[in-house]
């Protein structure tokens, strides 16, 4: 059973899915509805841990893998903000 569904978003969103959707030759509502497939079905505990085992990192990236050792409670977002903040200071 197909159920109607309303969504809202930014206009130039919208235009760039139908553009990238009719280019790939399917419908927007087919190509919401097959990522809204993969993420319910994507339910699995270290779903990010599983990501990376089926992504090929380049080889620039892969040598540097595990050389720096983080705190496990380090927020990365946090200071990626801090870092913009200063900068974004030092320009004033």
């Amino acid at each position: 059973m197909n159920t109607k569904l309303t969504l809202v978003m930014e206009d130039e969103v919208i235009y760039k899915a139908k553009s990238y959707a009719q280019k790939k030759g399917t419908s927007l509502s087919s190509l919401i509805e097959n990522y809204l497939k993969t993420v319910a079905n994507d339910e699995k505990p270290n779903k990010d841990a599983n990501l990376l085992k089926h992504t090929q990192l380049h080889p620039k990236v892969a040598k540097l893998k595990g050389v720096l050792n983080l705190p496990a409670h380090f927020n990365y977002k946090d200071e990626i903000t801090k870092a913009l903040v200063q900068k974004r200071n030092k320009l004033k």
